[in-house]
């Protein structure tokens, strides 16, 4: 069984969990003599990173309190400061003074991104338009998307296919937001698709890679 760690855990408490549930997964997996439990594995494997997600946010936490910036952070861990303060950060609502919810709430938010952009990408608008909300219909019109997708072909030729990494999921401000990797024929760029508080599609855009 996985250590079940307590509800306001300190840095050394999460540390040694993580130490023995690491521990406990190697032991397992030096075993030759019994048939590999699989599954079970698996189940350990992600306790054990769940666990290690803990640490580093407690890690960046105790960063951030100590003066370390977020473009420090960002630096660390190989992205943007913005993308680091979207991961880790805890925003204050401005119209409340509350901290802002960042719980994605659309279980299938990836998999409606991913059909929303295929639409788009083949030319199939009316089979999306009934998920987009009043204003993004009103906009997109059949020469937006067109002149879009010129300007993408412009900049890196012709669409080859949805690259290997998963989309990207997370919540900003009221917004539930998901990044598509893409390939073109002379670089990588990304979709996103950004869903409002009922779900519907409030915006569709083509990135270069980097943006956060």
């Amino acid at each position: 069984m996985a250590d079940s760690l307590p509800s306001s855990p300190s840095l050394a408490a999460l540390a040694a969990s993580l130490a023995r549930q690491a521990s406990a997964l190697a032991e397992t997996l030096g075993s030759p003599l019994a048939p590999q439990p699989y599954l079970d594995l698996v189940r350990r494997a992600r306790d054990l990173d769940g666990a290690a997600e803990q640490v580093l946010k407690l890690c960046v936490q105790q960063s951030r309190d100590a003066g370390h910036t977020w473009q420090e952070i960002g630096d660390l861990l190989g992205v943007s400061r913005q993308a680091a303060f979207q991961r880790f950060g805890k925003p204050i609502d401005p119209r409340t003074g509350e901290p802002m919810d960042k719980t994605v709430r659309m279980a299938d938010a990836a998999e409606r991104a991913l059909a929303v952009v295929s639409a788009v990408l083949e030319d199939r608008m009316d089979d999306v338009r009934p998920s987009f909300n009043d204003e993004v219909r009103a906009k997109f019109t059949d020469e937006v998307r067109g002149d879009g997708l010129a300007a993408v072909t412009g900049l890196v030729g012709a669409f080859e296919g949805f690259a290997d990494a998963e989309p990207f999921v997370r919540r900003i401000g009221d917004h539930t937001v998901v990044d598509i990797p893409l390939r073109y024929e002379a670089g990588d760029m990304k979709a996103r698709v950004a869903f409002d508080t009922d779900e519907k599609v409030a915006g569709v855009l083509i990135l270069a890679p980097e943006t956060p």
